[in-house]
């Protein structure tokens, strides 16, 4: 037996790992399962390559709790360690196992899938132990070691009769931490972090139900055998070949990685790349809903299986973060506690590989199956439409399949609108003019005017279309986008014909006065204009910069600071060829000619669903009087 003092270069290690190291003391199970998993990958590799003479099996990795005497065991079948080993890895904190061994075997072991690089792993067990004891065989014929240390820098190594290959790592758990002897919580620990390690993970047995014998008598009682409880899925659907999974292995594995989502993913898309860096996993487009809202079950990142992080910012696009899966490569750098990401070069290639991968298979997709994609396109298009505005590379991309829906349910990319419309939404400036609905019944009445002018309307209702067609706007010459309420048709798309106006200008001047006297200024300027007489008398509409730059700033930028609290202008369009602007002009009782502009107004009104409250319960009582 010898005893000596571990060779650290601060003196009280170890109440600097329970305070600092960590944020969260729950990470020691990550870490000592993630260590013994190494460790079985290790003497796997090794035995590959011949290295270790030894039979490598079906190795188990096993928690066990034993509350009475208040210890957690940790215990792996793999390449275990001699007394010199413990001396050197556990005692000189300065080496790293994993380390050395990745040098050693660098070349043969890029594809072992060694964790590697946990350094100070091992002694995240004093977070929640006053004692730990190692008892570790090696597979090399030498004696096995048994290592304790009671939290100080002293510790004791002697010789242990234990025979067959692994560690056990005992953790007498302190007092103030006696949640970890709990069933429950170490449950709930292991499928957090271990629930896909490359290695099964056994904590405690099951009943498993015996085939029922062909010739049992009818009172027959099912029998039950135990057997090892594993709660990890060693072989994940992201470790596969994409050509080895059905469109159902990756449903089911939506489901395993989302037990409580009840909706079915819409697609997915599989990441597999070697080159420049590592990465695995898989994304899915779940339903979204246009409010953007905060979600819950986010894209899980892990590191050679190893859960670290649900926090994927910086690695993953940003407008991809509302997707759901699973990201894996060992190239994402991590500190100690593997919780927070560091700023590296690796983790922008990553992020702008995803983007041109999530882009390619949104193309591809488009391609072999419009139909359904068009189906899918109002459950996604937040997503793609935020790519656009956030990310250079996606939106390069994005032409050949973003799609812009008409209030028909038509589908056209953006190639196909400039085609489809360009010989009747051309105007006399010869640029091209898109109309545009963001809401099919609010503005229904506008919709129809358009459409019996036979022009295409779009709806584009998601909550940064503004900032969206402004883009757009920018980087297609002549290309305008026009609310289609935002003018009357005429002024909309301005061709060579203008209408002449019924009623002198001296009639126009005295209509314009009486109006304005009886039109509130404040959020109404009226305009007159010379229109079709079957066109509505009066309309509401509002400009379209201002209504655009007002959006903009509520849903961050647009450049114009504060235009959110700008009170709401309209303009009022007076069709001056219309009966009742002239009955209006005729009318000589004041009372009588309020009431009819009232009434006019209060119906431009409903027709863009701003008639409310107070105003509302008036036009209803001047309503029933007008027909009394």
């Amino acid at each position: 037996m010898s005893t000596g003092k571990i060779n650290v270069s601060v003196e009280n290690i170890f109440p600097l790992i329970k305070k600092f190291l960590y944020s969260d003391h729950e990470i020691f199970l990550r870490e000592l399962v993630s260590n013994a998993t190494d460790a079985t990958l290790k003497l796997k590799h090794l035995t590959s390559i011949g290295d270790a003479k030894v039979e490598y099996g079906n190795p188990i990795i096993e928690v066990k709790i034993d509350k009475e005497a208040k210890k957690l065991h940790i215990i792996d079948q793999g390449l275990g360690m001699t007394a010199e080993e413990v001396e050197k890895y556990i005692n000189q904190v300065a080496f790293s196992g994993a380390e050395e061994f990745l040098e050693k075997y660098k070349d043969s072991a890029k594809d072992a899938g060694i964790i590697g690089h946990f350094g100070l792993g091992f002694y995240s067990a004093f977070m929640v132990a006053e004692k730990v004891e190692i008892i570790t065989k090696s597979f090399k014929d030498e004696p096995a070691a048994h290592w304790t240390c009671d939290g100080s820098p002293e510790f004791t190594l002697e010789a242990h009769d234990k025979t067959d290959r692994g560690t056990e790592i005992i953790l007498h758990i302190a007092e103030d931490s006696l949640e970890f002897l709990e069933e429950f919580k170490i449950r709930e620990l292991l499928t957090k972090y271990n629930k896909f390690m490359p290695i099964p993970i056994k904590f405690g047995t099951k009943k498993e139900a015996l085939p029922k014998p062909e010739d049992a008598p009818e009172d027959y009682k099912t029998e039950y055998k135990e057997i090892d409880n594993i709660i990890n899925n060693p072989n994940p659907a992201w470790t596969k070949q994409p050509v080895d999974l059905t469109d159902e292995d990756y449903k089911n594995f939506y489901r395993e990685l989302y037990p409580m989502q009840f909706e079915e993913p819409l697609f997915n898309i599989h990441l597999n790349v070697d080159y420049p860096f590592n990465l695995t996993g898989i994304l899915y487009f779940p339903k979204m809903s246009s409010d953007l809202q905060l979600q819950k079950d986010k894209i899980q990142l892990y590191q050679n299986q190893v859960y670290v992080t649900d926090n994927v910012e910086g690695i993953v696009p940003e407008f991809l973060v509302m997707l759901k899966g699973v990201i894996d490569s060992p190239d994402i750098p991590l500190n100690v506690s593997r919780s927070y990401l560091q700023a590296d070069g690796n983790v922008k290639k990553i992020s702008n590989y995803i983007s041109r991968k999530v882009a390619d298979k949104l193309k591809s997709l488009f391609n072999e199956n419009r139909e359904d994609f068009e189906k899918k396109w109002n459950d996604i298009k937040i997503v793609l439409e935020y790519g656009m505005l956030s990310e250079p590379k996606f939106y390069e991309k994005a032409g050949d399949f973003v799609l812009y829906p008409t209030v028909n349910d038509k589908y056209y990319t953006l190639a196909e609108l400039k085609e489809a419309i360009t010989t009747n939404q051309t105007d006399k400036n010869g640029k091209l003019v898109v109309l545009y609905a963001s809401n099919k019944d609010a503005q229904h009445s506008y919709i129809d005017i358009a459409k019996e002018k036979g022009y295409e309307v779009l709806l584009l209702d998601s909550p940064i279309v503004s900032h969206l067609i402004q883009k757009l706007e920018a980087d297609n010459e002549n290309l305008t986008f026009t609310r289609v309420d935002s003018d009357h048709i005429d002024k909309l798309i301005q061709k060579e014909d203008t209408q002449i106006s019924k009623l002198s200008e001296e009639e126009q001047t005295n209509l314009k006065t009486v109006l304005e006297e009886i039109v509130p200024k404040a959020n109404y300027s009226v305009q007159l204009e010379p229109m079709d007489s079957t066109a509505a008398p009066f309309m509401i509409t509002q400009p379209e910069f201002m209504r655009r730059m007002k959006e903009m700033s509520q849903t961050g930028g647009g450049g114009m600071f504060g235009m959110g609290n700008f009170p709401e202008m309209y303009n009022l369009v007076v069709n001056t060829n219309s009966d009742l602007a002239t009955t209006i002009l005729n009318t000589e009782d004041k009372s009588a000619q309020e009431s009819l502009v009232k009434q006019a107004l209060d119906l431009a009104k409903i027709s863009q669903g701003l008639l409310k409250g107070e105003e509302l319960t008036a036009f209803v009582k001047r309503s029933f009087e007008l027909i009394k």
